[in-house]
C-alpha cells in the first residue's frame, strides 16, 4: 500500500467539480463583496423598522435572501478546505471567509433581537399571516425566554467565528499535523494514515497486522492528546458560558432546544441501548473471537469481517449499479438524483493527503449536495456511499419543497434518511442470494458496520459525551487524562468481560469531530431507530411506504421531530421503536450465529 498521493496528483474525474458553486475566485470574491453591500443594506433598510407582523415577514425575506447567498459562499469555502489541509490558500480562504462572515452576524443580529422584542401576540400573528415562516416565528417564540439584549447579542455574532476556532484546531491538529509513522507488522513495513486506519487496518482479518496498526495509530495520537483536550475544553467551556447567559440550567438542555427534543427523548436512547443492546454486541464480540480462533478478544478486534473472503473489491463504476439496484424502489426521481451525483461530479472519491477524514454531505440551499468519501473499494465504502446520498436525497426533496429556514429537520431525524439507504442497500442484497456464506457476509456487514457504527460507536461517543458536559454544568473542567478515563470507563461499561481493553482504547475521543457539533452522536441512533422501523415498512407494504417516506422528506425542518416520525407511521414519544430495533440487532445476530455453525458443519 502506497502513501497518500497530494491533492494535485490525484485524478481529477475522482474529485468534486466545486465550479458548479463559484466558476473560478473571481467569482467567489465577487460574491463575498456583494454579501458585504447586501449586509450593509439590510442593516440600513431594516433596522429600527421591525415593528409588527407586515414588517416581520418583510424583514425576514430580505434576510433570507441574505442568508442564501452566504450558505453558497460558506460552503464553497468550507468544501474546498476539507479536501486538503495542508493547502494554504485554502485554509486561509475558509478564516478570511469566517470573519467576513462574523461581521455579517453581527450587522444583522438585529433581526433577531427586533423580532423577539415583538410581543407573543405579535409573533402569533405574524406565523397565522406567514404560512412560509410560521416555524420560524414559532421558534422565536419557544427561545424568547433565552434572547439577550440587543447589544448583547451583537457582540455575541461578532465573536461567532471565534467560536468556531476549537472546531478548526482540531481539524488542523488531525489532519494537518499528526504524521503517522510506518508500522511493522510479521516483518513487513506498511504505511499508515487516518485513512488508511479507518477504511481499511481497522478492519484488517490478519491479526498481527490489524493489532500492529492499533498500537502505532494509538501511541502516535498520544502524542497530541494534551493539545487536543485543550482544545474540546475550550470549546465546551463556550458551550457552558453561553448557555449560562441565556439562562438554561444545561448545557444538555441548551443544545437540545435547537433540535426541538426533550430531555426523555435524549436520555433514553442512551440509557436503553448502554442497557440493553450491550448483551447483544458482548455476543456478537464473542462470536467474532471464535470464528478468528483468537485468545482473547481486544478492543482493536472489534471491526474484523466476519468472512474477508466474501468482502468484494468494489470500483466507484461498480457502485453506481449497487446504488442504482438497491435505491430503485425510491423511484425515478430519486434515481435521477442518484445518477446526477456521479456524472455531475458531485462525490468526491480520491484519496489525497490532507483529506479530512470519514464522509460527510453538504447541501448547500439550492445548489444540490457534495459528497466526501474517500473510496478504498470495499463494501464498507458502498454502504458509506449510500449513506451519504440518503442526506443528498433528503435535501434534494427538503430544498425542493422548503424555504431555508425550515428546510434542515432537527439533528435528532437528520440521520434517518441516510441510515435508510443503508437498509435498503442490506436488503437489497439478501434478496438477491441463497448461499449462507453470503448471506452471513451481508447480515454480518449490517450489524458491523451499519448498527456498529450508528448504534455503538456513535452511542458510546454520546455516552462519553454526556458524562463530560455533567461534569462542565457542575462547574468543571476536562483535560487528556480525565477525558481518557471517561471514555474507558464507557467502553468497559458497554463490553463488560468480553473484550479486553487494549492501550490506546481510550484515545477513541480524539478521533471525532462530532463533539463540535453539539448533541449530534446519540443521534445516529435516533435516526436509525427511525430508518429501521420504515425499512421494515417498505419491505412489507412497498410504494406507499416509499410515498409516506418520500413526503417526509420534504417536510424538511418544518415539523418537530416526533411529527416527521409520525408522518413515516413510527411512535418515537415511546420507547417501542428503539427496544424494537434493539431486538431486530439481536435477531441478526442470532441468524448469523445460526449460519455460521451451518457453514461450519459443512
Amino acid at each position: 500500500m502506497k502513501s497518500l498521493p497530494k491533492r494535485a496528483r490525484v485524478n481529477e474525474q475522482e474529485t468534486w467539480n466545486l465550479r458548479t458553486l463559484f466558476e473560478n475566485e473571481q467569482d467567489y470574491e465577487q460574491a463575498v463583496k456583494n454579501a458585504e453591500i447586501e449586509a450593509t443594506a439590510f442593516e440600513k433598510n431594516y433596522k429600527g423598522t421591525i415593528v409588527d407582523s407586515t414588517s416581520a415577514i418583510l424583514a425576514l425575506d430580505a434576510y433570507r435572501r441574505l442568508q442564501e447567498k452566504l450558505v453558497k459562499i460558506s460552503s464553497y469555502a468550507e468544501l474546498a478546505a476539507s479536501v486538503d489541509l495542508t493547502n494554504d490558500q485554502a485554509q486561509m480562504r475558509e478564516s478570511q471567509f469566517g470573519s467576513i462572515a462574523a461581521k455579517i452576524a453581527s450587522q444583522t443580529s438585529f433581526a433577531m433581537s427586533e423580532l423577539t422584542e415583538l410581543s407573543e401576540e405579535t409573533l402569533q400573528q405574524a406565523s397565522k399571516q406567514s404560512e412560509e415562516y410560521a416555524t420560524v416565528f414559532d421558534k422565536i417564540i419557544r427561545e424568547k425566554p433565552h434572547q439577550l439584549h440587543p447589544e448583547v447579542e451583537k457582540t455575541l455574532a461578532a465573536f461567532s467565528s471565534s467560536f468556531q476556532a476549537p472546531y478548526s484546531m482540531y481539524n488542523t491538529t488531525k489532519m494537518a499535523d499528526i504524521d503517522f509513522p510506518d508500522f511493522t507488522a510479521e516483518g513487513k513495513v506498511y504505511p499508515l494514515s487516518y485513512v488508511s486506519f479507518e477504511g481499511k487496518w481497522e478492519s484488517e482479518p490478519k491479526t498481527p497486522v490489524r493489532r500492529a496498526a492499533f498500537e502505532m495509530f494509538s501511541d502516535t495520537l498520544r502524542k497530541y492528546q494534551h493539545t487536543t483536550a485543550k482544545t474540546y475544553d475550550m470549546h465546551v467551556q463556550m458551550e457552558k458560558t453561553t448557555s449560562d447567559l441565556r439562562g438554561y440550567d444545561s448545557v444538555i438542555d441548551y443544545l437540545l432546544m435547537e433540535q426541538d427534543v426533550d430531555r426523555s427523548m435524549y436520555n433514553r436512547q442512551i440509557d436503553v441501548i448502554m442497557k440493553e443492546l450491550a448483551p447483544h454486541m458482548r455476543k456478537y464480540a464473542k462470536l467474532l473471537q471464535k470464528i478468528y480462533g483468537l485468545n482473547e478478544m481486544t478492543f482493536a478486534d472489534l471491526k474484523m469481517p466476519i468472512d474477508p473472503l466474501y468482502e468484494p473489491s468494489i470500483t466507484v463504476e461498480e457502485s453506481k449499479n449497487y446504488m442504482n439496484d438497491a435505491l430503485s424502489v425510491m423511484g425515478k426521481d430519486y434515481l435521477d438524483m442518484v445518477n446526477r451525483a456521479y456524472s455531475e461530479r458531485s462525490i468526491d472519491f480520491a484519496q489525497n493527503e490532507g483529506k479530512s477524514t470519514g464522509a460527510f454531505c453538504a447541501s448547500p440551499y439550492g445548489n444540490g449536495s457534495f459528497i466526501l468519501i474517500s473510496w478504498t473499494g470495499s463494501m464498507e465504502d458502498v454502504f458509506v456511499l449510500a449513506h451519504e446520498l440518503g442526506h443528498a436525497g433528503h435535501f434534494h426533496y427538503a430544498n425542493e419543497a422548503q424555504n431555508l429556514f425550515n428546510s434542515e429537520s432537527s439533528l435528532y431525524f437528520i440521520e434517518a434518511p441516510s441510515t435508510m439507504n443503508e437498509m435498503l442497500m442490506a436488503n437489497h442484497l439478501l434478496k438477491n442470494s441463497t448461499d449462507p456464506k453470503f448471506k452471513r457476509w451481508v447480515l454480518s456487514s449490517i450489524v458491523a458496520r451499519t448498527y456498529y457504527h450508528n448504534f455503538v460507536t456513535h452511542l458510546l461517543e454520546a455516552a462519553f459525551q454526556r458524562k463530560v458536559y455533567e461534569r462542565v454544568d457542575a462547574g468543571g473542567n476536562v483535560n487528556a487524562t480525565i477525558l481518557n478515563n471517561l471514555k474507558r470507563g464507557v467502553l468497559e461499561e458497554f463490553w463488560g468481560d468480553s473484550v479486553r481493553m487494549n492501550d490506546g482504547a481510550e484515545l477513541t475521543w480524539m478521533r471525532q469531530p462530532h463533539y463540535y457539533m453539539g448533541l449530534y452522536p446519540y443521534t445516529y441512533s435516533a435516526g436509525l431507530t427511525i430508518s429501521t422501523e420504515m425499512a421494515q415498512r417498505v419491505l412489507k407494504e412497498g410504494k406507499p411506504a416509499v410515498e409516506d417516506w418520500l413526503h417526509t422528506l420534504r417536510a424538511g425542518g418544518s415539523k418537530k421531530p416526533a411529527e416527521l416520525a409520525k408522518m413515516a407511521g413510527i411512535d418515537i414519544t415511546t420507547d417501542k421503536p428503539l427496544r424494537d430495533t434493539i431486538s431486530y440487532i439481536g435477531e441478526l445476530i442470532d441468524e448469523i450465529e445460526k449460519l455460521t455453525k451451518e457453514i461450519e458443519a459443512q
